[in-house]
């Protein structure tokens, strides 16, 4: 049976993360404290307190969600040795801890480039106005004609396929306000504007992808080894160091796969599938994929302990 570890993306982060992990696991209280000593702040207090709109900013909770997602896959690999990935996937930022994971880059090194990201991200965000809105009960036709219509001569591209009926669209402020207007018309049970900072996976982050490959280039990155990472933007496993380069500056500027990467894993014959880290975003979008995949959700101290109840007899 196959195994596959999934981490979360930018906008899993809520004040109290990883509070409950540093309280009860001393382990994790030391892997939340080495992180903020790697990015110069207290990291575990920004997770823990907040406050809201600190943690909710990009250049704080891409650090912030990689490190919970750490611990807690500190955790699972000390308490559960024998549970072990076959594959590891990561939505967009989730992709860091995917390959973090896989031991690709080594603590240190992700979680400098983690924060590196979102310092660049939200950079090239205040430069320009952009924005991101969810769209639900569309498909991927219906989205483009929307995109099309709403665009009105400026930038709006359909960016993040999550699963059946739920797509996210990625452009100027105004670009996406007549996308949510006009959303009803296209038959959209409900448009949602996202709170981000700017149109990531746009052209607008070309100056951020500048940044980022030159962070990359710097950075010690292993050729991958017997666990395999799956690439957001082609749904591809990663082949060489050289790929994961080019996959993660192409990332911040390209629509993100995520659907298609969780059938190309079913496909494959994956059956088991772990969502590591704050939140349960991973766990609903893969109800949508394949409602009958079994995934095992692991973002607190409550629901870790339950899997080791259930699982280590």
């Amino acid at each position: 049976m196959k195994t596959a570890f999934l981490f979360p993306g930018q906008g899993a982060q809520y004040v109290g993360m990883g509070k409950d992990l540093a309280e009860k696991y001393p382990q994790a209280a030391a892997l939340l404290t080495r992180a903020g000593d790697v990015v110069g702040y207290d990291l575990l207090e920004i997770c823990g307190s907040g406050p809201e709109e600190k943690l909710n900013s990009t250049m704080y909770s891409q650090p912030a969600i990689f490190a919970v997602s750490a611990a807690l896959l500190d955790l699972l690999m000390s308490r559960a040795p024998s549970l072990k990935p076959d594959v590891t996937a990561g939505l967009s930022m989730g992709e860091y801890t995917a390959l973090y994971a896989a031991g690709l880059i080594s603590f240190e090194d992700t979680l400098r480039l983690v924060q590196k990201r979102g310092q660049a991200m939200q950079a090239a965000a205040e430069l320009t106005r952009g924005a991101m809105v969810s769209l639900l009960g569309l498909d991927e036709l219906k989205v483009i004609e929307l995109c099309e219509e709403a665009s009105g001569g400026e930038l709006l591209v359909a960016v993040n396929f999550n699963c059946p009926g739920q797509i996210v669209v990625s452009g100027t402020v105004s670009a996406c306000k007549r996308a949510e207007e006009l959303a009803p018309r296209y038959g959209a049970m409900k448009a949602v504007p996202l709170s981000v900072a700017g149109a990531f996976h746009t052209e607008m982050m070309d100056p951020a992808a500048q940044e980022l490959a030159a962070a990359l280039a710097q950075c010690a990155i292993k050729e991958p080894g017997q666990v395999s990472v799956i690439a957001n933007i082609s749904a591809e496993y990663y082949a060489s160091a050289d790929a994961v380069r080019n996959g993660l500056v192409k990332q911040l500027v390209r629509p993100i796969l995520w659907q298609r990467c969780m059938e190309r894993l079913l496909a494959a014959g994956v059956e088991e599938f772990y969502e590591i880290g704050p939140g349960r975003v991973l766990t609903g979008l893969m109800k949508r994929i394949s409602r009958r995949t079994k995934i095992t959700n692991i973002s607190s101290v409550e629901s870790f302990e339950e899997f080791l109840k259930g699982n280590l007899k």
